[in-house]
């Protein structure tokens, strides 16, 4: 009896056979990927997501005693623990400061019974901070695991208020900055008179209703808490009439009749207004008295 020949497995030429039993190797999934092409070794990874974890858990289990009344000194026990874990305030970041000293900020914020991050009052942190004339607001927060993150609004100088010979920044809306001596003024328009400074608002409303005279003003007098005096360089001074509206309009008549008479700088003390129908002028020798031939203003 003949035997039939054997079947051979046809394979490809020069691959290599299959083992029996071999394992196929597994392709590295997409995080494995990302992981791997992150610039941080496994190690540190596996490091962080602890530490994150453990400050979590540990703010976590603050909030739930709050919540049913335990003692604060258990909460305040965990905060410790977990700022012994790492989560102290190691380092402060501070954005927007342009004026006033940094050292200033830092003493505020590290002024804190402790400085485990849990335990940081980051509302008396600002609190604190709004109390300074120069800042405007102030934004704290934390950033894990040591780093507390403070970004300030300083206020802008607007103005020289000079009151009962003092000298003093002021902003937009009047607020007090910080004194300033006469010979290191800035290019900053000048307010006089008590309670100047809260009418700064008003007073660049009244000038911006007369664009033409408003580069040769020198100053603003406040006068008796109730109207402004505008002085200008040419050492003139021109009365306005009460009243934010009367003012404003006065000012732009007195524009007009200056673009057309050429009122400014021609040796006038300076000219009265207070009545917005009359222009009287006051020349050398009548500072007291005002001109028999006043102006009428149509």
């Amino acid at each position: 009896m003949s035997r039939a020949p054997a079947k051979r497995t046809a394979t490809r030429r020069g691959a290599k056979p299959q083992r029996k039993g071999a394992r196929r190797q597994k392709k590295p999934g997409l995080l494995e990927s990302a992981v791997a092409a992150l610039p941080v070794s496994q190690a540190t990874l596996t490091r962080i997501a602890t530490w994150s974890i453990v400050g979590l858990a540990g703010i976590g289990v603050i909030g739930v005693a709050s919540f049913f009344g335990i003692p604060g000194a258990v909460g305040t026990a965990v905060s410790e623990t977990v700022g012994e874990a790492g989560f102290r305030v190691d380092e402060i970041q501070i954005d927007g400061l342009k004026r006033m000293n940094k050292m200033d900020v830092y003493a505020q914020a590290l002024d804190q019974d402790s400085r485990a991050m849990p335990l940081v009052d980051l509302a008396l942190v600002r609190e604190r901070l709004l109390k300074y004339p120069w800042i405007e607001d102030a934004r704290v927060s934390r950033r894990l695991p040591n780093t507390l993150r403070i970004f300030i609004v300083e206020r802008e100088p607007a103005a020289i208020w000079q009151n009962h010979g003092q000298l003093m920044l002021i902003d937009a809306h009047g607020v007090a900055l910080e004194p300033v001596k006469q010979e290191a003024m800035p290019d900053l328009p000048l307010i006089i008179g008590d309670g100047a400074n809260s009418q700064e608002p008003a007073r660049r409303a009244l000038l911006d209703n007369a664009p033409a005279l408003k580069p040769l003003v020198r100053a603003a007098s406040w006068i008796g808490n109730r109207r402004w005096d505008v002085i200008f360089d040419t050492g003139e001074r021109l009365q306005l009439p009460e009243g934010e509206k009367e003012a404003a309009e006065t000012l732009k008549k007195f524009a007009e009749l200056d673009g057309t008479q050429r009122l400014l700088g021609r040796g006038h003390l300076g000219f009265d207004m207070r009545d917005p129908d009359k222009l009287v002028v006051r020349r050398q020798g009548t500072v007291n008295a005002p001109q028999p031939a006043a102006t009428s203003v149509e």
